[in-house]
């Protein structure tokens, strides 16, 4: 069985957060006992930019054992409807990433609303890409994941 890793856990480890390091090596140290590790193609992207070059990028993931799986048409679909859905709902408030509970929150100085990260396609198609190769996805965005990846099961 296959288990997808998003961005933020891999880059627990590697940049480190203090908060989160150990939580993520662990589960990482977990799943890799039971389960093939694997990412997207937009995993790989992301993680990229903190390699000096390929060759030492391509060893990480040999070394642990994670392996890069391209994008399936069905997975980019069911990102593609999930991004829709999202563009449809998508308003002003902000979004906790735990449970997906919105709020409005206004600047004390001039009274806008005060907006955070969107996400962002890459975001779906991470979540498709999990959806389709194994069903499982190991983030910390579980909110976010639970509300547009049906049957998804997200892991943290």
């Amino acid at each position: 069985m296959s288990i997808a890793i998003d961005t933020n856990i891999l880059f627990d480890i590697l940049l480190p957060d203090p908060k989160f390091k150990n939580t993520s090596l662990e589960l990482l140290k977990k799943y890799s006992e039971i389960d093939k590790l694997i990412i997207s193609s937009i995993v790989y992207g992301e993680l990229a930019v903190y390699f000096n070059d390929i060759d030492t990028l391509n060893q990480f993931l040999s070394e642990t054992n994670i392996y890069l799986i391209p994008f399936s048409k069905k997975a980019l679909w069911l990102a593609s409807q999930a991004w829709k859905d999202y563009l449809k709902k998508r308003d002003r408030q902000l979004e906790c990433a735990e449970c997906g509970n919105k709020e409005i929150i206004k600047c004390n100085n001039c009274g806008a609303i005060i907006t955070g990260k969107q996400h962002i396609l890459s975001d779906f198609l991470i979540g498709g890409h999990a959806l389709v190769e194994g069903g499982r996805l190991l983030t910390r965005d579980r909110g976010f994941y639970r509300n547009y990846f049906q049957g998804l099961e997200v892991i943290y």
